[in-house]
This record gives C-alpha cells, sequence and structure tokens, in this order.
C-alpha cells in the first residue's frame, strides 16, 4: 500500500468540520495527497471513532523550564511568580536537559507539530537540531535598566546566532514592556523586519497601573530583584500604548496572555497595526488560571474578530504541555464556541502566527501537517475525557 485512506465521524480541514463522508489520503510520510468523498475511495480505508485534525500548534511554550515542573506555587500572582523563576532556574545542566527530552516527548505524543518557544539561552538547542517538531525560535531580552542594554542585546545576538548557524527560525525578541528599556527596544528593533515577534502582554492588572501611574507590584519586583527604578516616569498611558508601535516592522506579532487586554488596547492595535502584518492573540488559559486565577476574556476577542492562537506556556505554569487541555479549559468556561473554531484556533491560526502555514496546520495537498485523532468525544464536541492519538 503506498498511500494510507483515513476516516473518522469528522474530519477537520484546518478550516472546516467535514462529516464522515469524506476520506482523508497521505502518503506514507504524511504528505497530503487529497480529500476525497467516501464512495470514490476504494478499500483498505482506516476508521476510527472521533475527530482527525491536523497537528496542533503551541505558539507559546518555555521548554527551558520544563525542569521547574511543581517547583513553584499557584497562585501567587505573575510578580511572585517571575522573582521565583529568576531565582530558582539554576539547575544542573543533565537535569535541565532531560526535562527538555522528556518535555518535547510529552508534546509529540499529543499531537503538537509545532511550537513558539521563548529561549533566554541554547541549552534546547541540542534538542532543536533532532527535529521532531518545528520550531520558531523565540531568543528572549530583557533589561528594564537603560546602562545593561549593549550588554544584554549582544548576550540575546549570540544565541541568535547559534540557532541561526542550525538553520532553525529564531527571532529576537522583548520579554515583556516592563522589562525592557527604551535603549534595549532601539538596539532589539532592526532585527523585527520581516520576523514573527513575540511579547508577553497585559498578563497581570498590575502591568497596566505600573504605566498609568508607576506604582504596584512591579515597583516591589524591582526592590526584590534589586534594580534601580528611579529613571522611570510613569507615561501615563496603558501598556500597550507604551510599546506596539515599536513592532511596526514585524510580519507577524504574537502578544501573549492578554488576561486584562480590554477593547480601547483592542481599538489602540486596529489603528495602529500596519496593514500587511499579522496580529495574534496568544492564550494560555492553564497558565493564566496557575498564576493568577484569572482567565483572559476570550468573548471580547471573538467580538473583535482577532486572530486567537493557542499556548501551553511552561511546566512551571503549566501541569503538562497539551493544546487539547487548554481547549478544554476554554469550553469549561465558554461552551458556546464551537469546536471547529477552536480547532481553527489550535491549527492553521498557529501555523500562520509563526509564518509556516506553506507546511502545516491545515490538510492541503504537499503540507506535511501530522494527522491527529481527538477521541472519546460526543459527536463532535471535545469533552472532558477526549484526548489524543497520533496517527501521523
Amino acid at each position: 500500500m503506498r498511500h494510507r485512506k483515513l476516516k473518522a465521524d469528522f474530519l477537520f480541514t484546518g478550516e472546516k468540520l467535514l462529516t464522515n463522508e469524506k476520506i482523508l489520503i497521505t502518503d506514507l510520510n504524511g504528505e497530503i495527497i487529497d480529500i476525497i468523498d467516501k464512495k470514490d475511495a476504494g478499500e483498505e480505508i482506516e476508521t476510527f471513532k472521533g475527530i482527525l485534525s491536523p497537528g496542533f500548534v503551541n505558539a507559546h511554550c518555555h521548554l527551558e523550564l520544563s525542569h521547574l515542573k511543581n517547583k513553584i506555587p499557584e497562585r501567587t500572582g505573575l510578580v511572585d511568580f517571575v522573582f521565583k523563576i529568576v531565582s530558582e532556574r539554576y539547575f544542573a545542566e543533565d537535569e535541565i536537559l532531560a526535562a527538555i527530552a522528556k518535555a518535547e516527548t510529552e508534546m509529540f505524543q499529543n499531537g503538537i507539530v509545532a511550537v513558539g518557544d521563548i529561549c533566554n539561552n541554547s541549552l534546547t538547542l541540542s534538542q532543536k537540531i533532532k527535529r521532531n517538531l518545528c520550531y520558531y525560535n523565540f531568543i528572549e531580552t530583557s533589561g528594564w535598566h537603560p546602562e545593561i542594554a549593549s550588554l544584554r542585546f549582544e548576550r540575546a545576538k549570540k544565541v541568535f546566532d547559534e540557532f541561526e548557524n542550525h538553520d532553525l527560525k529564531a527571532s529576537i525578541v522583548p520579554h515583556a514592556p516592563y522589562s525592557v528599556s527604551e535603549n534595549l527596544w532601539s538596539q532589539m528593533m532592526p532585527f523585527f523586519e520581516g520576523k514573527t515577534i513575540s511579547i508577553h502582554n497585559q498578563e497581570t492588572s498590575q502591568e497596566d497601573l505600573f504605566f498609568m501611574e508607576g506604582k504596584g507590584d512591579f515597583t516591589k519586583m524591582y526592590e526584590l530583584m534589586k534594580i534601580d527604578n528611579s529613571f522611570y516616569t510613569a507615561k501615563k498611558i496603558r501598556s500597550i500604548e507604551s510599546y506596539f508601535k515599536n513592532l511596526s516592522s514585524a510580519n507577524s506579532v504574537i502578544l501573549v496572555h492578554n488576561t486584562f487586554t480590554k477593547q480601547p488596547d483592542l481599538d489602540f492595535i486596529d489603528q495602529q497595526k500596519n496593514e500587511h502584518q499579522l496580529i495574534s492573540f496568544c492564550l494560555c488559559p492553564n497558565a493564566n488560571l496557575y498564576i493568577e486565577n484569572a482567565l483572559p476574556p476570550i468573548d471580547l476577542f471573538l467580538k473583535n474578530n482577532v486572530n486567537i492562537i493557542l499556548g501551553t506556556d511552561s511546566l512551571a505554569s503549566n501541569y503538562q504541555l497539551n493544546i487539547l487541555e487548554e481547549i478544554k479549559t476554554i469550553v469549561k468556561d465558554f461552551p458556546q464556541i464551537k469546536t471547529e473554531t477552536l480547532l481553527k484556533w489550535a491549527t492553521i491560526n498557529g501555523a500562520k502566527a509563526l509564518q509556516m502555514q506553506h507546511a502545516i496546520g491545515s490538510l492541503e495537498k504537499g503540507k506535511k501537517p501530522g494527522v491527529i485523532l481527538i477521541e472519546n468525544t460526543e459527536g463532535e464536541k471535545i469533552m472532558a475525557e477526549s484526548k489524543i492519538k497520533r496517527l501521523i
């Protein structure tokens, strides 16, 4: 047999949810050949119960933090969480590498084919060159005090070069608006052109408070980290207004978390964005509950018809790296959202955000997007008992 013929109760193409009258045909390497009617498919059809789908895209992960699973308490709030990460992330390298390999295997088994991964160092590089998954590597840099901008940028550039030298997709990105000085922004910006750029956005209500009034938990964080904040004067604007213009040359912008994003922020983005840019809002609901015990305003994003994508964040802030579990959390609080919409967020929307839509994200001829089966569904509905089986 030179081809595989796959059939299930439903077939999600990346755009549409089709009935069981359609058959997916791939070659033995997983390249999509066609989707045809059952009556034209002949024999040797592999039949499954559930939903066939392209592989999932995890648009936001911190693979390098996988060794911190169960190490940081839940619901501390973002500032205490960040402080714990900074102070406790250093373990023996062999422990870190073993945790990275284990976490990648978990993602593979959970039907993930591509990852937008945050990198503060090159520790994940030895795993990524095996090319088990597709990665867009976001080389993250931070430095709140203006005087350390050059030092921090040079460090990020060195990591960026390591990834590029191994022919891995990479870009230099800011950590968050409250951790990047204007000096550091100016050094990064020439490297944004044509790239996908990721930034943590409005993960806590304290972020807007800091930019509006110069007070709140972030001043406490700077004190804990012994960062001199005396140079800063509150801008009296919301967080998104303080930095969004800096991203104008990027092809694709991923705003991550957005737990406290409001309508004026979406209006501002809509007015300011480059007409050729794709702006994506990455939701990591299980991490948001873990850190802030809050969920992003998904109904607001739906109302504004923005490009929604899904991420897991890290094992420091989540109990698994599983996009299906993120979908289940959303379904629990937003049961009115159609399965077709949720699967679009998990597949083609994420592929477009990572500029990988030519290869993954949908069951189109010539692509190799992976094929997964969502089992234990109730009709087309994803249930608490649903699970992933990777077929290709």
